[in-house]
């Protein structure tokens, strides 16, 4: 069982608790609920099931964690499911949302990203690993968020919209259509501002696919090439490259747009 379970805590008897779970006053783990070892939950935290959250989690004060959706065709199907992987950091105010049977039943945030105050995950998002949502950031629905991306605060993303690997937003940006990944983009709405090298540098990628990234983005932005030339272009001068074929895939396959 828990190892610290605050006595004001209301825990329903069917949830699961691993070991060496801390639960803090006035929080709620409803029914349907399953927090995994090592994982701390401060004071006043809600958290409503369908849920899986991973181990060595930290969610802290006044967080709501596996709502129903926030879809008005949302009513009360049992196809709606929130998982959390593990390692994440989930700060105050955060409010992530079940998923539903219009979206694929499931929300689902990866490992070890790091969520601030006040940001919203709406209902059948997908977040993949090691993300960062500054302050305020929001998902709309149905949104796609690959590895590694870090949101400026009060980032909004449009539903149905995708944010590419390693991309970076500035505050307060607006996004309406996909982001590819490893660039940096900011305003509403929002333009682009070259590859994120920093970032891309921080988590390691070698020189090498640095610049071949570079190269297919000026290529796709730059070169004044219609955009299925530019494709071409960076398909076969860098094939090569596993990363630059990553990004010209990314722009063959968005379902929205790609912001330009």
């Amino acid at each position: 069982m828990a190892s610290n379970i605050h006595p004001t805590a209301v825990i329903d008897p069917k949830a699961e608790l691993g070991e060496n779970v801390d639960v803090g006053p006035y929080s709620l783990i409803a029914a349907e609920v399953r927090v995994h070892d090592g994982t701390k939950i401060q004071n006043n935290v809600t958290i409503l099931g369908p849920t899986v959250i991973g181990r060595d989690n930290r969610i802290f004060a006044y967080a709501s964690i596996g709502q129903d959706p926030q879809d008005k065709k949302f009513h009360g199907e049992p196809e709606s499911f929130l998982e959390i992987g593990d390692g994440n950091t989930i700060r105050e105010y955060v409010t992530i949302n079940r998923g539903s049977e219009f979206g694929g039943g499931h929300t689902r945030i990866g490992n070890d990203n790091w969520i601030m105050a006040y940001c919203h995950v709406a209902h059948d998002c997908q977040v993949g690993n090691k993300t960062v949502f500054a302050n305020g950031a929001t998902l709309a629905g149905h949104v796609t968020i690959e590895d590694g991306v870090t949101l400026g605060g009060f980032t909004a993303v449009h539903q149905y919209c995708s944010i590419g690997e390693l991309a970076m937003t500035g505050g307060l940006t607006m996004i309406a259509q996909d982001v590819p990944p490893f660039v940096i983009a900011t305003g509403n709405r929002v333009r682009l501002y070259g590859i994120n090298k920093i970032g891309m540098e921080r988590y390691g990628l070698p020189k090498e696919d640095i610049d071949a990234i570079q190269k297919a983005y000026k290529t796709f932005y730059r070169s004044r090439l219609a955009k299925q030339e530019a494709l071409e272009r960076i398909e076969n001068e860098l094939a090569h490259s596993a990363r630059a074929q990553q990004f010209a895939m990314f722009i063959r396959e968005s379902k929205r747009g790609i912001c330009r």
